[in-house]
């Protein structure tokens, strides 16, 4: 059995974003994605009360605990990984929160450019 490692945007292997919180749709930390992430939660973004806010606003509240999904809760500076289409509509309205390159899933550049996330990237 092989086991493929997931890639970063850099094309390097990609690391963990956050173990606390747990992120991931897999909640392993990992913007891992798959066919069953239809959400595609492959940016690793550090959240901004502008971002949440926004994110709540848009029918996506990251701020409310939901303890039946081991969620609880975000809070600015938390890291976690971000739906692609939730990123680009943060783009798109000057609200994109900052994002780790080496924790972000290569997938994301069929949806995004490297040149954006750049504009966006913290270390």
């Amino acid at each position: 059995m092989t086991t493929i490692t997931a890639r970063n945007v850099l094309g390097t292997d990609l690391l963990p974003c956050s173990y606390d919180p747990l992120t991931g749709f897999y909640r392993d930390g990992c913007c891992h994605t798959d066919a069953q992430d239809y959400g595609t939660h492959v940016v690793c973004a550090r959240m901004t009360r502008e971002f949440l806010d926004f994110s709540q606003v848009h029918g996506n509240d990251l701020i409310t605990p939901r303890p039946e999904y081991r969620f609880a809760g975000l809070n600015p500076g938390d890291r976690w990984c971000l739906c692609v289409l939730r990123w680009r509509e943060a783009l798109a309205e000057g609200l994109a929160p900052p994002v780790f390159l080496k924790s972000t899933h290569s997938k994301v550049l069929e949806r995004v450019s490297l040149a954006q996330l750049q504009a966006h990237a913290v270390n």
